[in-house]
């Protein structure tokens, strides 16, 4: 089968290589997988890098996210188990952890439902316990793991703010539903979240991107309001004043998604339901900005690594002679 492999770590444009390989084998609850559609995620950059907090034996295949088929022909959502990972014609996941893909959506929007949409939601209901009727503020709005927030929020009855860079990221923004949209280019973030909410600032602010708009969170953020750190991926972890915690009363809270995975799976099950309930309906739906052939994905991760995409990048290997259709 082909599969791309990092024998070393750096950019992923760099250390990314297609390569001729055997299937991978299933270990022990394990099942191997056909894979129908991989999702890039940022970690997928983080694992070429080396800097990510799972750090698989070198050579490994990237793609932490997939749609997949089963031996016995069932369509779903998978994590593969590294160092097998999904930018490949096959890999493997603990069958345990198998969830079925919604039939709502393709293969592709199917693999962008998993990780940042489980995401979006522990964080907005989980931890930060969103009620309809309050203001959400979504860094990276028009990202893979913002545009879930996004829409998330809005399914919760919330008024959505969402900071972008730039026109064309505004545009994709208020495609999504977006109450409000702040081109953190050549606008105050603060200035006009405070301006959208009559001052009061965001009950809840979702951010993935940390640095500066953690900084901008901290101003933004209402009496009482709740900032969910979920990710870093401006490159910078903040060092948050808890003197400003203090006189402000609004919480920190923190979200690391794979956890639930070890420690409540059945939590995640009922999380896959809500969402494929709510893709069922319409309420939400993965923006997938572009699909892949397998031989595009290291320069696809590359280009998620810098920030200069919109949505989800699916991966989509066309299976050898042999493989699940």
């Amino acid at each position: 089968m082909r599969a791309w492999r990092v024998h070393e770590n750096g950019e992923p444009g760099e250390v990314m290589r297609l390569e001729e390989t055997g299937r991978p084998t299933p270990g022990e609850g394990q099942v191997l997988l056909a894979v129908r559609a991989a999702n890039i995620n940022f970690p997928d950059a983080l694992l070429c890098r080396g800097q990510y907090q799972v750090r698989p034996p070198l050579p490994f295949t990237p793609g932490v996210e997939i749609c997949a088929e089963t031996e016995d022909g069932r369509r779903v959502l998978a994590t593969p188990a590294l160092p097998h990972g999904g930018f490949a014609e096959y890999a493997v996941a603990d069958a345990a952890a198998l969830l079925p893909a919604p039939r709502s959506l393709d293969d592709a929007e199917a693999a962008a439902l998993h990780i940042g949409y489980q995401t979006g939601w522990f964080g907005l209901h989980r931890r930060a316990r969103i009620e309809a009727g309050e203001t959400l503020l979504v860094h990276a709005a028009a990202g893979g793991v913002g545009s879930a927030a996004v829409q998330l929020g809005k399914a919760a009855g919330a008024t959505v703010i969402g900071v972008v860079g730039g026109p064309a990221k505004a545009a994709v923004a208020r495609e999504l539903g977006c109450d409000v949209v702040v081109d953190r280019r050549g606008e105050d973030v603060v200035a006009a979240v405070k301006e959208a909410t009559g001052g009061r600032g965001a009950d809840v602010v979702y951010d993935p991107v940390g640095g500066e708009a953690y900084a901008q969170s901290a101003k933004a953020v209402a009496f009482e309001g709740r900032i969910v750190v979920v990710g870093f991926a401006g490159g910078t972890v903040p060092s948050p004043a808890l003197n400003h915690a203090l006189v402000k009363n609004y919480s920190i809270l923190g979200l690391h998604w794979g956890l639930y995975n070890t420690r409540n799976p059945q939590l995640v099950r009922h999380c896959h339901d809500q969402l494929t309930e709510l893709a069922a309906r319409g309420a939400i739906k993965p923006l997938v900005s572009e699909r892949v052939p397998l031989d595009g994905a290291a320069d696809a991760v590359q280009r998620v690594a810098d920030g200069v995409t919109t949505g989800r990048i699916a991966v989509v290997p066309a299976p050898e002679k042999g493989a699940a259709a």
